[in-house]
């Protein structure tokens, strides 16, 4: 079985390395960084932290490079994704393609570019700390589904959950991803942008009352937006933030969104609290909150242009 991870960033790096340890996965990590390129085919990929993982694969950031593959899992930012897709499609054209990507309306990208879908969600977590190695901050399940009306074949979904779970990326296929997705939703929707405008950790952003409150109201007009969908969560999003505050798990984990606005990138905003806004402006549910939320955002990186 040929894989190939399209974003071989801190959440791409975590499948791609994992994935090559699997003796009948033969893995290709598409990646513009030719710095992580190079290390990676020089010597190999490694994740330190909550797994210690080293493994050789292909990578290469010319995509005329990479031969037909089975299966894609697509692990770029949101924002990304069009592009990402539009130079790798070809790779695709008899195989499947995931998106294990933040926020809402990924999939859509994808299906415009390739003809079979499966709608992803995963929750281990890392950053990338030199060339080549990544430190895995948090282990968590991922799961696969159908994406409608193009959607991959169960058998697809079913062997590509199969290789990430034998690789050390517990997977699960089902019939319905959106419960898990939407979960995933609320709960970065509700606590990355609040460490963002902080730079507070996870941990430290909900031992502070004020904080929590308001990462509380957020979670709530997530929830009423995914209800008026007929959604129905496959667990509380508060019981994720409050395990994910604990020190032992992601009290340190400083959000991705975070590490953006650290390093001046432009954010996910617009799939996470802009996502779910634009989901309940459909839907005439309002979202006051996750409206305020992607303003702020949205501000912090309009300073970027007159400083």
């Amino acid at each position: 079985m040929r894989i190939c991870i399209v974003g071989c960033g801190a959440v791409g790096s975590l499948f791609a390395a994992n994935l090559a340890t699997v003796d009948d996965v033969e893995v290709w990590a598409f990646d513009l960084s030719t710095a992580h390129v190079t290390a990676i085919n020089e010597r190999g990929l490694r994740l330190t932290g909550a797994g210690e993982v080293s493994a050789r694969l292909h990578a290469t950031s010319d995509a005329a490079e990479i031969p037909p593959c089975e299966l894609g899992i697509v692990a770029t930012k949101a924002m990304h994704a069009e592009s990402a897709i539009t130079a790798t499609a070809h790779v695709f054209a008899d195989g499947a393609v995931a998106s294990v990507m933040n926020g809402v309306g990924n999939e859509e990208t994808l299906a415009r570019h390739v003809e079979r879908v499966i709608r992803g969600t995963t929750f281990p977590a890392g950053k990338l700390l030199e060339p080549g190695v990544v430190q895995w901050d948090v282990k968590g399940d991922t799961t696969f589904g159908p994406f409608e009306p193009q959607s991959a074949r169960t058998d697809e979904i079913e062997r590509l959950a199969d290789a990430c779970t034998r690789g050390g990326m517990p997977s699960l296929a089902v019939a319905d991803a959106r419960p898990a997705q939407w979960r995933k939703v609320i709960f970065n929707a509700a606590t990355n942008p609040i460490g963002a405008l902080t730079g507070l950790t996870h941990g430290r952003v909900c031992e502070r009352p004020d904080l929590r409150a308001l990462v509380s109201g957020l979670v709530h007009e997530g929830k009423a937006i995914a209800t008026a969908q007929g959604i129905v969560l496959d667990a509380d999003p508060e019981a994720l933030i409050d395990h994910a505050a604990k020190r032992e798990v992601a009290y340190d984990h400083k959000a991705s969104m975070l590490q953006d606005i650290e390093a001046r990138r432009t954010t996910e905003i617009d799939y996470l609290n802009g996502g779910i806004a634009r989901f309940g402006a459909k839907l005439g549910v309002p979202s006051p909150l996750n409206d305020t939320i992607a303003a702020l955002i949205h501000g912090i990186e309009a300073s970027w242009e007159t400083n």
